[in-house]
């Protein structure tokens, strides 16, 4: 009840912390070795990339411009431990001082190093490695369980490329399946009969400095089925927060139209719009967490913006 879990959640996640396995009668033996594999290295890659994260969190102690960056943004230091924050610096191989096989396979498949093209062979004929996250402020993202299974980097330079860039997908990390501080969130869901579903990880920290600790997010794509069904399966009426701009406005017509054919009786949605121009962390700077609170309060039924967008 504490974490929100049903009860088959609840065995599972003992069992693993235990290390053993839930016996399954109806799987054949072939289907649980291939779990048990899963299981291994999903362990596996997530060890890699908890020790990437340590290093990324150690990195931004030693890093005034990544400090600045996020104090600029309103978040404190509590507040950096609280979602495991840190800075990836310039360097191209910074992760060859953090493990010491930089060769490791382990860190191209956790999505941690790129490899280059054929063609791009060092000296020695080997592919060219390189750090996938170089000068960013990062975001550790987490499974349910409070496993890191990827990385949300925001670039502190305004000519690189991509402003944000995440983790690729992985055996262990599904981008449409996964929300952002869900690990966190869905003990504060089930407590408040609420979530609140806001479009990125700053919003999403800066929701929860107003009050809103069960707020989510998906990562940089429009909201997805699995996704969906995360949420209805931690409250029956989740909130929908956009940005109150005709952007917003057409995220909000796109999850609407997502959820109808998978409404079941029981479920809803609620649709929360930020004043225009403004975002959560914004609205938070400028008005404080009353007024954050005052637009989650104000969300309107699914109905009912059914009904709105029917008459325009």
């Amino acid at each position: 009840e504490h974490a929100g879990m049903s009860f088959i959640e609840a065995v599972e996640d003992l069992a693993q912390q235990a290390g053993l396995q839930v016996p399954q009668d109806d799987v054949s033996p072939q289907d649980r070795a291939k779990a048990a594999q899963a299981r291994a290295q999903q362990a596996t890659l997530s060890s890699v990339l908890e020790k990437a994260g340590a290093a990324y969190i150690k990195h931004l102690r030693g890093s005034e411009r990544a400090i600045s960056y996020f104090k600029g943004r309103g978040l404190s230091g509590d507040i950096a431990k609280t979602f495991g924050l840190g800075y990836a610096p310039e360097g191209w191989r910074t992760l060859a001082s953090v493990f010491a096989d930089y060769n490791d396979p382990l860190l191209v498949e956790s999505g941690l190093v790129i490899t280059g093209e054929a063609g791009e062979e060092n000296a020695h004929g080997e592919a060219k490695r390189y750090d996938r996250f170089r000068d960013r402020v990062m975001f550790p993202i987490r499974d349910a369980r409070g496993r890191v299974i990827a990385f949300g980097g925001r670039a502190l330079r305004s000519d690189v490329p991509a402003k944000y860039l995440n983790s690729p997908e992985t055996p262990i990390f599904i981008k449409g399946e996964v929300l952002y501080n869900f690990d966190k969130a869905r003990a504060a869901a089930h407590q408040n009969a609420n979530i609140v579903a806001v479009e990125g990880y700053v919003d999403v920290i800066a929701m929860f400095r107003a009050g809103f600790t069960e707020a989510v997010a998906p990562l940089g794509t429009a909201l997805t089925e699995n996704q969906l069904a995360i949420m209805w399966k931690a409250v029956p009426e989740p909130v929908l927060c956009f940005d109150g701009d005709s952007a917003g406005q057409k995220a909000a017509y796109r999850a609407l139209d997502l959820a109808l054919p998978l409404l079941k009786p029981g479920h809803s949605l609620k649709f929360a719009f930020l004043p225009e121009g403004q975002d959560p962390d914004d609205l938070l700077k400028t008005e404080g967490p009353e007024a954050v609170k005052t637009v989650v309060n104000a969300a309107e039924p699914m109905a009912s913006v059914l009904w709105t967008r029917a008459l325009n």
